[in-house]
Formats: C-alpha cells, structure tokens, sequence
C-alpha cells in the first residue's frame, strides 16, 4: 500500500478548484447556482471526526500492546489496512469535495451583499475547513498505522529500500 502524497491531494482540491470557480461562473450566466447543502460540512467534520477516533485508538491499542500490557487488546493487522484504505478514500474524496466547494466559495466571494449569497459563501468555507481537517485525520491515521522500517539487510528476502 503506498502512502498518501500531499502534492497529490494539493493537486485534486486545486484542479477541483478551479473547474469549480469555472463552472460556477458559467452556471450562473445561464441561470441560478445551485445552492451549497448546509449538510456538506457537517458531514465532512463526522468524517474527520470518526478518523481521528479510529487513529486514536489504535495509536493506545498499539502502544499497549508495544509496552506488553498485559491484557492489551492486539490490533488486528486486517482492520488496521481497512482502516487506512478508508482513510485514504476519504482523503481524496475530501480534496475533490473541499476542491470544489473552495471553487464555488471564490465565485460567491462577489456576492456576499446578497444575505442567501453570503450564507452559501460561509457553508462553502466551513466545508473546505471540514475537508482540510479530513485529510489531516486521515494522514494521521496513516502514520499510526505505519510499520517500523526493517533495517536488518541479513535477510534475503527482505524488499530494497525505495
């Protein structure tokens, strides 16, 4: 499984962005913008919220186990993958959506005397916040699940360092 790349995620929320901030422009000269659901950030932060409670208790979970508590509760190495395969989905999935709300967001920027204008302008911020912290949660929980390096080069079978 290879790890998450910033440059990546920083790549999708600015493409999104801008394909965002265009289509909004070209949306509203045709007609009205649809509006900014007051549950995108919401959702977001339940998001962040329940990868920060996964990686926080696997990050005690593991630290019990590493110091030999006994009655540790191990970690399952499974559910340690699946939970930073989830992890990684959600971050990119919140770059794309954090990407486009900031696109629709800067458009609403020239609105915000319209109180409607200016209330989609702030849910659309809250849900680049929310985003933000999603991908933040889940490179945390990445780096709690990551594996020592084997620095031993006795064994034959052991992968190069890349």
């Amino acid at each position: 499984m290879k790890e998450l790349r910033i440059r990546v995620l920083a790549g999708v929320f600015v493409v999104a962005a801008v394909l965002s901030w265009a289509g909004a422009r070209l949306w509203n000269s045709f007609g009205s913008l649809p509006s900014v659901p007051l549950a995108a950030p919401i959702v977001l932060a339940l998001i962040a919220v329940i990868l920060l409670a996964t990686a926080l208790s696997l990050r005690a979970r593991l630290k019990a186990q590493r110091e030999r508590v006994p009655d540790a509760k191990g970690v399952d190495p499974m559910m340690a993958a699946r939970s930073v395969v989830f992890g990684q989905a959600s971050a990119l999935v919140a770059a794309l959506v954090a990407g486009l709300y900031c696109g629709m967001g800067v458009f609403l920027l020239e609105y915000l005397d319209v109180p409607a204008r200016r209330d989609q302008a702030f849910y659309a911020g809250f849900s680049v916040v929310a985003g933000i912290a999603v991908i933040a949660a889940a490179i945390f929980l990445e780096r709690v699940c990551k594996l020592p390096e084997d620095d031993d080069e006795d064994h034959p079978g052991a992968a190069p360092a890349a």
